[in-house]
């Protein structure tokens, strides 16, 4: 009797790049004739993995070295210490690892999950991947002969049936879901996330809302949630907002920070969080739910040929297949493209392999085709990843082929819009009932004609509270930046540009702690204590002269002090009232550029006190291109010249502080 015939594809993906590696291995494995499944880590339930016969895991690495958010409780669960030996010995695997390799922890979680797999029993059939986005074309370049090699071993193991081929390339698979047309006009569904400038629209399935007066009713149960029926009477709280049940907030505040004659345009923004049952620390992270721009929708539609207003009931094609979340049903095609679909995003080589399956044109699917080949991803990058030429621009360009997309098609076609994570700059202590975030607008130029426009920022710039009531989906959730619990513990922050934002709420959740330094001093440029020679001992505590028992020591950078000193009036009420010691650098405002790192180097005899004789906790946020290794090269020179290490002494230091959470970093890209 043949094996079963069958496939699980589960991912852990933080961006979609990891997703959309899953999604391809899926179709492959369907042209092959294998029941598939391709799932988040985070959606399948663990404890069945002991009856799969053969998985491929597909992970991404994000922060320095963490597992993706919709793979974190799988990751908990698969390194308990009580796992047996041999739970998994039944199990075909594979792993595929999606990172950066410009980070110190290139593909960490990929290669952790291999090596844990096979503590466990697993039987890999292949080395675990490594695949690179700084390879000039991409993780392809490993995904592509890694994925040749896996098909090899996998038809080995289950062959094809009798009289079955492997399905081409060219020929189209089924849609995942498909559109129910409702024949004649409904009413209205709900479902309006975040409109701008209009009167508070009805919320959608599982949304929650700012409430809008005393007693509003307690908010829905999340998909799959169980809740108890409220006794009679009862108030129930309602329950903490989160991806499947984001909370409309307010818009209260919208305010440019940065002069008007500066080239970016950098806001403060304030969400109104009263009744919702968010809650926050310092470090902490929320995600907002962009939408595309009322434009952009009208232009697909007239290029898609579709009626925006037309309404629909989606279905999935294949059985206990999941619908998209936050979908209303009915739903309009308006509501599809604005909510749903990133027109915006920079498409990858999944959408113009199954564009060049749609096409209908043999000019446009000939150059769609050798724009999805392997030999042609150096000129796919110099078209769309290169320039970041739109899903909306790509379109456009193939006119012949978009008139003829099936709407069906749609949702495998163009990826769903991923929320977007702002570090909260504020404090509940301080400011009640609010969020409040640092956000640089993005927009630059290639060498398109036309600039290129962040989705998300974009929109939040465009929102205008003072027009009227805006709402914006969001939720909170844990960030990577943890401070110590201890108010006697000092804490060092360096955070260039919008990465002073986790700091600005960690001062204020200390100031209204009541950590208050004993003294203040705001030095942007000069040393304030005095050099001495260097102790013989780094452990002996009456070598360190007197300093704040406490203390908040924060390094901010930015062009120039009239252009972009964001919060500025913050900072000095703070330095004021003996709250923060400053140090700044402003890089333009004299010929030779300045920058945090030279500011470190100036302070080296305080940080060497703070770190090796006051236990303080170091904190690095900001733009991960340069700054953090100029950062760390900085720091290990201090250690140098005040401790008296070696480099590799200075470099051991630095990596004893991570692994005891003493020195913590949150970058980006």
């Amino acid at each position: 009797m043949m094996a079963e015939r069958r496939v699980l594809v589960l991912f852990g993906s933080q961006t979609g790049t990891a997703e959309d590696a899953a999604e391809r291995i899926g179709r492959e494995a369907k042209r092959r004739h294998f029941q598939c499944r391709v799932e988040a880590l985070d959606s399948y339930d663990v404890a069945n993995l002991i009856n799969e016969p053969l998985v491929v895991f597909v992970c991404a690495t994000t922060g320095q070295g963490d597992p993706p958010d919709n793979m974190k409780t799988f990751w908990r669960f698969l390194f308990r210490k009580s796992l047996s030996p041999s739970s998994l010995c039944q199990l075909d695997y594979a792993v595929l690892g999606l990172g950066d390799s410009s980070y110190p922890k290139f593909n960490f979680i990929a290669k952790k999950l291999h090596k844990r797999l096979l503590q466990l029993g697993g039987n890999p059939l292949l080395p675990v991947a490594l695949g690179d986005d700084q390879h000039d074309l991409g993780p392809d370049a490993v995904i592509d002969p890694w994925l040749l090699a896996l098909w090899d071993k996998v038809l080995a193991l289950y062959p094809l049936p009798p009289g079955l081929e492997i399905i081409s390339p060219d020929v189209c698979l089924p849609p995942r879901y498909r559109l129910h047309y409702l024949p004649e006009p409904a009413p209205s569904p709900a479902g309006t996330l975040a409109a701008p400038c209009e009167q508070r629209p009805p919320a959608a399935p599982g949304e929650q809302r700012s409430p809008a007066a005393p007693g509003e009713q307690r908010s829905p149960a999340a998909p799959g949630e169980q809740r108890p029926p409220a006794a009679p009477g009862e108030q129930r709280p309602p329950a903490a907002p989160c991806e499947q049940r984001p909370l409309a907030a307010r818009l209260l505040t919208n305010r440019r920070l940065t002069a008007e004659t500066h080239f970016q345009d950098v806001r403060l923004l304030e969400f109104d969080i009263a009744g919702s049952a968010i809650t926050f620390s310092a470090g902490d992270v929320v995600m907002i739910q962009p939408q595309n721009r009322p434009e952009d929708v009208e232009q697909l539609c007239q290029l898609l040929c579709l009626q925006p207003d037309r309404l629909f009931v989606l279905k999935p094609t294949e059985p206990g297949a999941a619908l998209p979340a936050l979908l209303p049903q009915p739903c309009s095609i308006r509501q599809l493209l604005t909510h749903q679909l990133d027109l915006a995003c920079v498409p990858r080589r999944s959408f113009f392999h199954l564009l060049s399956c749609l096409s209908p044109h043999p000019l446009e699917r000939e150059k769609l085709q050798e724009l999805s080949s392997a030999p042609g991803q150096e000129q796919l990058h110099s078209y769309c990843s290169r320039p970041r030429r739109t899903t909306l621009e790509v379109l456009w360009d193939f006119p012949h082929t978009s008139s003829a997309i099936p709407p069906d098609y749609l949702l495998d076609l163009i990826p769903r819009i991923r929320p977007r994570a702002f570090s909260i700059a504020s404090s509940l202590l301080a400011v009640p009932d609010r969020i409040q975030i640092l956000m640089a607008v993005v927009h630059y130029k290639t060498r398109l004609s036309k600039p290129r426009r962040g989705l998300c920022s974009s929109w939040l710039a465009s929102l205008d509270p003072q027009q009227g009531d805006v709402w914006v989906p969001l939720w909170v959730k844990k960030g990577g930046l943890k401070f110590p619990a201890d108010p006697d513990t000092p804490v060092v922050m360096v955070g260039p540009g919008t990465g002073v934002a986790p700091f600005r709420a960690a001062i204020q959740e200390r100031v209204a702690q009541g950590r208050r330094a004993d003294r203040s001093l705001w030095l942007p440029q000069a040393t304030w204590l005095p050099a001495h020679s260097v102790p013989e001992s780094r452990t002996g505590k009456e070598q360190c002269p007197a300093l704040p028992s406490a203390g908040n020591f924060l390094f901010f950078g930015c062009r120039q002090r009239s252009k972009d000193f964001y919060c500025q009036e913050d900072w000095e009420e703070l330095v004021a009232k003996g709250f923060l010691t400053l140090f700044t650098a402003f890089s333009r405002d004299q010929e030779e550029k300045v920058y945090v790192q030279h500011r470190i180097r100036e302070q080296r005899r305080l940080l060497w006190e703070l770190l090796d004789c006051r236990g303080a906790h170091l904190y690095l946020a900001g733009n991960a291109k340069q700054m953090p290794e100029a950062v760390a090269e900085a720091l290990q020179w201090v250690l140098q010249v005040e401790g008296g290490l070696s480099a590799s002494q200075a470099e051991e230091y630095l990596a004893a502080l991570e692994r005891s959470q003493r020195f913590q970093s949150e970058t980006w890209s």
